[in-house]
């Protein structure tokens, strides 16, 4: 009765109320389905070969029309050689502006390691890899065809949803490589070569700078935002519903989610990593 009555007379409070519960419901359902996805990823190593390898092929140079393009590769690629290219220009302008333009190198071998290369390649895996992964599970889901796999006994979150992550796992290593490589090419080819700079003194400067061990934090970072945008992709297709605009639904909620959960793994590890001493040596 009581409940009732404060219902009636506090609708917002009982509406507010609702929706924290609602909220703490799904966060809960969520974190269930990660666990479940990363401990049935042994699973999917040893009784999903196939599916895993199919997917490793599919997310890396592409099928069908897409193997025209190459896939999440070419894409990646594409959009580091894009921010190393943008890395030159405003890098190069900037320090000419106070007599250092030779420093180009470093900005080159500082940002694009520790910042600029991670949260764009995260970028491309969110909006091809992701967002495909999220389709895909989300026509399963609605067509029915995710509860017939469990009905002839196969396990479907290790089937769908782990041979994913650990597919997107293994292939952010060597497309993490393509990425690292094209942010650092542009930016040696834009100050060189537009900007006229000696190549000796670009690679001087970007040599003395670029740590190889933050190189080995960068590709730990690169494999941490795939594992959690993998993990998001795969929960929102997994339970996506509502015909074929709940999986567009799904899709731009699951891109949104990974891009701001990007973000933040890129924040933490970075602080974690840099955030005592900055492993920065002025030397040269």
């Amino acid at each position: 009765m009581s409940t009732g009555v404060a219902s009636t007379q506090f609708p917002r409070v009982r509406r507010l109320l609702d929706g924290w519960k609602n909220g703490l419901d799904r966060i809960g359902n969520q974190a269930q389905f990660y666990f479940r996805t990363v401990g049935s990823i042994a699973d999917a190593f040893l009784h999903y070969k196939g599916e895993t390898l199919r997917l490793i092929a599919q997310m890396s140079l592409g099928t069908g029309a897409l193997a025209i393009v190459g896939g999440t590769i070419v894409i990646v690629g594409f959009l580091t050689m894009s921010t190393g290219a943008l890395v030159a220009v405003q890098g190069y302008n900037q320090f000419a502006d106070i007599g250092v333009e030779a420093l180009t190198g470093f900005a080159s071998a500082y940002f694009n390691v520790r910042l600029i290369a991670p949260l764009t390649a995260g970028i491309g895996l969110a909006s091809t890899i992701g967002a495909g992964a999220t389709a895909q599970l989300g026509a399963m889901r609605i067509s029915e065809e995710i509860d017939a796999l469990e009905v002839m006994g196969i396990r479907s979150v290790a089937y769908l949803a782990s041979s994913r992550v650990l597919a997107g796992v293994i292939v952010v290593i060597p497309l993490y490589c393509v990425a690292i490589i094209m942010s650092f090419l542009a930016a040696r080819f834009g100050t060189t070569f537009v900007y006229g700079q000696s190549t000796g003194v670009y690679d001087h400067y970007f040599n003395t700078f670029l740590n190889p061990t933050d190189v080995v934090w960068s590709f730990f970072l690169a494999i941490a935002m795939a594992t959690v945008i993998m993990l998001v992709h795969t929960y929102y297709g997994y339970t996506a519903s509502g015909g074929p605009a709940g999986v567009g639904e799904a899709v731009g909620r699951a891109v949104r989610t990974s891009l701001i959960s990007a973000a933040f793994v890129v924040v933490f590890i970075s602080l974690a990593i840099y955030g005592q001493s900055g492993n920065f040596h002025l030397a040269g």
